[in-house]
């Protein structure tokens, strides 16, 4: 490539980088909004958070697209075909968060729209603060390119899967006392479900974190392998 053709290439690159940054950045607002809403009654806030996802679905779609455009045109390799392949895995999972987050609201509206006397009195900010920790770091890792960063993230879904398993445990007590609970304690089972999730897309955007940094795929490979390719020269 030409210096000038070398130069626009990796303008687009960067951009594509950048554009990954601001998503995480509205998604990770999209769940804090849905979150402090559902504790304190905000209805029409809730229903800001359903509205708005559909713009990080519109972000994922145009970023499919860049994306698409440079593999086209530039055929990259190596390191840049690690980075456009990683964005494309990202933007999926990003915009999964979204949904998640949409679902907490939708199932928000749902319990502060019944009048419902009989709700399991659950906590689920605990749980919803760890998975946007993850996310944070998560997006932190890939703007740095740090693979050890990502390898810490992959660790703290267990802080997660921990939460959420000890929210079953609170919704079975609720319900096996009193059976009036069930209706609502669904509810408040999906939202924890959605959180859980939340935690899950976080870890594979730190896993694409490794494969950009190491070209090492390491989906599905457990804690172990994850840190020793992190930690690999």
């Amino acid at each position: 490539m030409t210096d000038h053709t070398s130069k626009q290439f990796e303008s687009e690159l960067e951009s594509i980088r950048t554009r990954v940054l601001q998503m995480g950045g509205m998604v990770e607002l999209q769940i804090a909004k849905a979150m402090e809403a559902l504790g304190n009654g905000n209805v029409a806030a809730l229903d800001e958070v359903v509205d708005h996802d559909h713009h990080i679905n519109l972000l994922e779609l145009d970023l499919d697209d860049a994306c698409i455009h440079i593999i086209a045109k530039r055929q990259p390799a190596a390191n840049d075909l690690r980075l456009v392949m990683s964005v494309i895995k990202a933007i999926t999972d990003l915009e999964r968060i979204g949904d998640e987050a949409k679902k907490i609201a939708k199932m928000g509206k749902r319990l502060h729209a019944s009048d419902a006397v009989f709700v399991p009195r659950v906590e689920l900010r605990h749980a919803a603060s760890l998975a946007v920790d993850m996310l944070r770091k998560a997006l932190d890792a890939f703007a740095r390119l740090d693979s050890t960063a990502a390898a810490e993230v992959v660790r703290q879904d267990k802080e997660v899967d921990a939460e959420f398993k000890g929210i079953i445990r609170q919704l079975i007590t609720f319900v096996m006392e009193d059976p009036r609970t069930i209706s609502r304690g669904i509810d408040i089972l999906f939202m924890a479900k959605a959180i859980e999730r939340i935690g899950d897309h976080a870890k594979n955007i730190a896993e694409y974190v490794v494969f950009m940094d190491k070209g090492t795929d390491v989906r599905h490979t457990g804690l172990a392998n994850i840190e020793r390719a992190a930690k690999a020269d």
